[in-house]
């Protein structure tokens, strides 16, 4: 690998707190070694179409607090084709960039693979609430997006006792529970509802059940999106129970704030790697976290394939609500 005194840096894919402060992290620590560094608006979509300009320490001044990404995001079709990325990493050779960080999710991290493959030195960031990406133990974002739901949870439990009634919190993951499982035994939930372990409406039902019989009086339900609706799950309870269940559906909510601190803690280290991997000319690697160790693993290893929702959890979850 040549020599490397440019440095590109971008976000894409959906939004999650903490890509700020992995930018920051990014941008000092290569100014620290006297690189250039270059940030892309607007993901892969802003990189074909040349939108790009350099950052200064001053450029990620107090950003290391807010949720978002500064340099903004965007889904690109066209990069998804061989042209575009052909497009892309011309692009990236005219603005003279020998190197390049991409922070984002698994869909983000297959894009750096690609470009990789055309040649350019490429470092992954896994930054995505679901923490769906394989390879490491948590990603950028997600910290933050289980304490939102959890403090969300907590205030609807408060009505749920107040008025007696089962309500069921639909939160985010098209494909993994990872979400769901964390906010759910953190706050206490009779049922969590996720892909990897489908909970019957039977199954729901018999616990809800059972808990009335027991004496109490209310519940509450968290269901992954990517399980199915939490609309269709109160239909079945309301024929089957009686009962009427309230529906809430935190959506984008889990995406925005301020970054908790370990999402800002965890952002800061693996940038502060991406970096120093290129320095080492340890190109097309993903910064991962493995038992509260920063460490990376081959991009071709781990994008694509799925994040293991940990069984236990979900044991655990079900022994607690008894």
């Amino acid at each position: 690998m040549k020599t490397i005194t440019r440095i590109g840096v971008l976000t894409s894919g959906g939004d999650a707190p903490g890509m700020n402060a992995a930018i920051r992290a990014v941008v000092r620590t290569a100014i620290y070694h006297g690189y250039q560094v270059v940030g892309i608006r607007r993901g892969f979509a802003g990189l074909l179409a040349g939108d790009m300009e350099p950052l200064e320490l001053g450029s990620v001044a107090d950003i290391i607090h807010r949720g978002g990404t500064v340099l903004r995001t965007a889904r690109s079709d066209e990069f998804a084709t061989a042209a575009g990325q052909a497009l892309a990493y011309e692009h990236l050779l005219a603005t003279g960039i020998q190197g390049l960080v991409v922070i984002g999710g698994d869909g983000s991290l297959q894009g750096a693979e690609a470009l990789a493959r055309s040649g350019m030195p490429v470092i992954g960031v896994p930054a995505t609430i679901d923490n769906d990406v394989a390879g490491t133990d948590l990603t950028i974002g997600f910290d933050t997006a289980i304490n939102t739901a959890v403090a969300a949870i907590d205030r609807i439990r408060d009505t749920a006792t107040s008025h007696e009634r089962t309500f069921i919190i639909e939160v985010m993951g098209r494909h993994s529970g990872h979400i769901a499982v964390a906010a759910g035994l953190a706050a206490g939930a009779e049922s969590i509802v996720v892909p990897e372990a489908l909970v019957t409406n039977r199954q729901i039902c018999e616990r809800l059940q059972r808990g009335f019989q027991r004496g109490k009086r209310h519940s509450i339900i968290v269901v992954c999106e990517g399980a199915g609706s939490g609309y269709a799950i109160a239909e079945h309870i309301q024929a089957c129970t009686g009962q009427q269940p309230r529906v809430t559906v935190l959506g984008y909510i889990q995406r925005g704030g301020s970054p908790t601190a370990q999402d800002r803690i965890l952002a800061s280290r693996m940038g502060y790697h991406a970096v120093e991997l290129l320095r080492q000319s340890r190109a097309n690697q993903m910064v991962a976290v493995q038992r509260g160790e920063i460490i990376s693993l081959p991009m071709s290893e781990v994008a694509g394939r799925p994040h293991i929702l940990d069984p236990e959890l979900l044991q655990l979850s079900e022994i607690l609500s008894i």
